[in-house]
C-alpha cells in the first residue's frame, strides 16, 4: 500500500516476507573494515522514514533504527512514537538501503507493566546461531529498563525482562556542579553487544546512557555487570563530555579488533553546542582488554547535526546512530534525525 506524508511516500504491508533459519546474514561478498571507516556522507534525500498517520502507534515520531542484512535485504527495526509519546518498535525492509516497506503492526510494543505510557525504545538487534537477539529500553515514565527479546523472524518476539534490574546506574548531571553525580537505582539503558563469543567464554555487551560500562553473558540471556571497574571508556573529547551511549552493535576489523560506533553529547566546549548529540567510533580489543579502555578513538565525530530536521527537532540538534550493515558494496548508517525521523549516510567500504 502506497500512501503520501507530505512529500515522502509511504509504502506498508500487511505482510513480512519470511525469514527463516536458512536465511542468510550479511552479503555474499562481506569485507571486513579497518579501524576507522571514514568518508560517511548523509543522503540528500533523508529522511528515509517519517511517521505514517494511518497507523496511530507510528503517526507522531519515527526514529532510532537498528539495521541487519538478511536474505539480501535490509532490515530496520526502528522507534515510533503515537501523540502521546508511547514508543511502540516497527519493522521495514529494503532491496536497496534506501527505500524501504514498513509493516503495518508493531513487532514490539507495551505489554509488560515496567513499559507502561513510555513503552519500548531503541532497538539494537543482532544475530547468532539463527536467532536474532534484541535489547531495547523499556520506559515506566519514570525508571528506563535495558530489556532483552528473542526471535527467529523478526517478527514474533519473546520477551526476557530487564536484563540488570538490580543495577545502579549514575548519571553526570553535568549543568549542575552541586550534584554533579546522582545514583539512579534499576536504570540501565543502550545495551550493544558483540555477535561473536570471545576467548573469555562469554558474550559482551556495553550499556549505558551517561557512562559506558561493560556486562557479558555466557548464554546471551542471563547478564552480569561489573560493578567494582571504572567506566569502559573515558570521556576524552570535547563533544562526548556530558554522556556516552552506544550507538550501533560493535564490528569485527579484518585484525581481530572491534570497532564501536557510539553516541556523544557535547557541554558546550570546543565550537560543539550544548546538549548536540554526534556519532563517534572508537577501537577495542576485548580479547586482551574488555574491561576497556579502548585502543584509540576519533577525534572528531563522523556525523553532526546539520540538516534542518536534525537542528530542529522534537529534541533539537540530535544525530543519534543505532544501526550499521554493509549493503551493496557500501556501509550505511541509519539514525535518528531531532527524534523525529529516520535518516541514512554512507561511507565506502575499504579495499
Amino acid at each position: 500500500m502506497g500512501q503520501s506524508n507530505d512529500t515522502l511516500p509511504i509504502y506498508s504491508s500487511d505482510t513480512v516476507p519470511q525469514i527463516t533459519s536458512n536465511s542468510t546474514e550479511n552479503e555474499k561478498d562481506y569485507t571486513a573494515p579497518y579501524f576507522p571507516i571514514l568518508g560517511f556522507k548523509e543522503y540528500e534525500n533523508n529522511p528515509i522514514l517519517t511517521p505514517n498517520p494511518a497507523n496511530n502507534w507510528e503517526s507522531a515520531y519515527l526514529y532510532n533504527p537498528s539495521a541487519i542484512v538478511i536474505d539480501d535485504m535490509v532490515w530496520l527495526l526502528y522507534r515510533a512514537q503515537n501523540s502521546s509519546k508511547t514508543s511502540s518498535i516497527g519493522l521495514a525492509w529494503s532491496t536497496d538501503g534506501y527505500n524501504f516497506t514498513r509493516y503495518n503492526n508493531p513487532v514490539l510494543n507495551q505489554t509488560e507493566p515496567y513499559e507502561h505510557i513510555g513503552g519500548t525504545e531503541d532497538p539494537r538487534v543482532i544475530r547468532v546461531n539463527e536467532t536474532f537477539y534484541l535489547t531495547y529500553t523499556a520506559y515506566d515514565n519514570v525508571t528506563a529498563r535495558l530489556c532483552l527479546a528473542t526471535s527467529p523472524d523478526l517478527v514474533n518476539w519473546k520477551k526476557y525482562g530487564p536484563m540488570l534490574p538490580n543495577l545502579t546506574d549514575v548519571l553526570y548531571n553535568w549543568q549542575d556542579p552541586m550534584t554533579s553525580f546522582i545514583p539512579r537505582r534499576g536504570w540501565s539503558k543502550s545495551g550493544a553487544i558483540l555477535n561473536e563469543r570471545q576467548p573469555d567464554g562469554s558474550y559482551h555487551m556495553h550499556f549505558g546512557d551517561s557512562f559506558l560500562y561493560f556486562a557479558n553473558s555466557t548464554d546471551l540471556i542471563h547478564w552480569n555487570a561489573t560493578y567494582n571497574q571504572p567506566p569502559f571508556s573515558p570521556k576524552m573529547n570535547v563533544w562526548e563530555q556530558a554522556l556516552m551511549e552506544s550507538a550501533a552493535p560493535p564490528v569485527k576489523t579484518r585484525d581481530g579488533k572491534w570497532i564501536k560506533f557510539y553516541n556523544g553529547v557535547a557541554t558546550g566546549l570546543g565550537g560543539y553546542k550544548a546538549t548536540q548529540y554526534s556519532t563517534g567510533q572508537m577501537l577495542i580489543d576485548p580479547v586482551n582488554q574488555p574491561l576497556g579502555p579502548p585502543l584509540a578513538r576519533l577525534e572528531t565525530p563522523i556525523l553532526q547535526p546539520t540538516s534542518v530536521k536534525e537542528v530542529s527537532g522534537q529534541v533539537d540538534n540530535v544525530v543519534f546512530s543505532e544501526g550499521l550493515v554493509q549493503f551493496r558494496g557500501k556501509w550505511f548508517m541509519y539514525f535518528g534525525q531531532g527524534d523525529a525521523f529516520l535518516g541514512v549516510a554512507t561511507a565506502p567500504v575499504q579495499p
